[in-house]
């Protein structure tokens, strides 16, 4: 059977991962790329070496050249720059607006049917820009924040309740940033929604409350802790997790950005919504009855994401004025 490829746009720590996941998952022939290519081809060997030790037949390459990607069935991206101090949020947009206008000229010429999944950040803007760059077809590109954040939420709950993280589910809505969703009504552990577990008096509802506001403060938590650098396992292992939905055809139910076209009443944007994914890619955006409390959680979050891309719209139009005048 002729095994499938998959793309790492990004030679990081979170594509290192990555290529390491997909190749002990042996779910296609694999190929890193990045602009530093040494870094890419070495972590490739490394892996290739590893994988004899697996007896396992996967193929990883690594390198600079955009054409290496050609024909890829899912391409992951983990390319961009991360926040630095005295960055503001202009400057990160600008500079990954650049990177991702790369990555869109190479899937465009090189992969075009792949399935797209972008994890760069500021991630609801920046997928937006990939599409907007791509023109992809809405079931073709998602953005990978729900699955990490909703297993955040779930470690947390795990740890206060004394639980296995396997008998706790977990939804988070909205954008990838502090003002997500996480819904407890729509979260359960061995079955019992998290409303029900307060009433019982499991847990209280000052502790449900703590981790919420720790689930969004998620990511920055473990900047904090690294010191440099931000996570990669959670976010690699979530990225795969919509790969291999995709690449199996399993239609799993997985909280994504997803382009919304009319749902919870948002249109042009991509924002964390529970989706169908399957072979076809974004197969179906499941819409939650929603109570007015939530929504309106979820419309705040909206806005934030609605100003991230009106700023990337100014963006890109000042750098269409710039080229035309030069």
């Amino acid at each position: 059977m002729q095994q499938r490829k998959i793309a790492l746009i990004g030679g990081g720590q979170i594509g290192g991962t990555l290529a390491l996941l997909a190749m002990q998952r042996c779910l296609g022939h694999v190929v890193l790329l990045d602009m530093a290519g040494g870094v890419a081809a070495g972590k490739a060997l490394d892996l290739s070496q590893m994988a004899a030790l697996s007896s396992s037949d996967v193929q990883l390459v690594g390198g600079d050249q955009p054409n290496s990607i050609a024909d890829a069935d899912v391409c992951i991206v983990t390319a961009g720059f991360p926040r630095k101090p005295g960055m503001d949020r202009e400057d990160l947009l600008q500079k990954n607006l650049d990177v991702m206008r790369q990555v869109a000229d190479h899937i465009v010429r090189y992969a075009p049917q792949a399935f797209v999944i972008c994890l760069t950040n500021p991630l609801d803007a920046m997928v937006y820009a990939l599409h907007k760059m791509t023109r992809l077809p809405k079931q073709q590109i998602v953005g990978m924040a729900g699955v990490l954040d909703s297993a955040r939420f779930r470690t947390f709950l795990a740890q206060q309740l004394g639980v296995s993280r396997r008998d706790v589910t977990a939804l988070v809505l909205g954008g990838h940033g502090d003002d997500m969703v996480p819904l407890p009504r729509f979260c359960s552990v061995g079955g019992i929604a998290l409303p029900q577990l307060v009433q019982m008096g499991l847990l209280q509802q000052q502790q449900l409350d703590d981790i919420i506001q720790r689930t969004r403060q998620g990511g920055g938590e473990i900047v904090q802790l690294l010191g440099n650098g931000s996570a990669f396992y959670a976010p690699a292992q979530s990225a795969l997790d919509m790969a291999e939905a995709f690449l199996m055809g399993t239609g799993r139910v997985l909280p994504c950005a997803a382009l919304l076209e009319g749902e919870y009443g948002v249109s042009g944007l991509f924002v964390g919504v529970p989706a169908v994914l399957g072979g076809q890619g974004v197969q179906q955006v499941l819409q939650l009855p929603l109570q007015q409390e939530e929504l309106a959680a979820f419309e705040n979050s909206v806005q934030s994401v609605r100003r991230s891309v009106q700023q990337v719209d100014r963006l890109l139009t000042k750098q269409v004025d710039t080229v035309a005048s030069a």
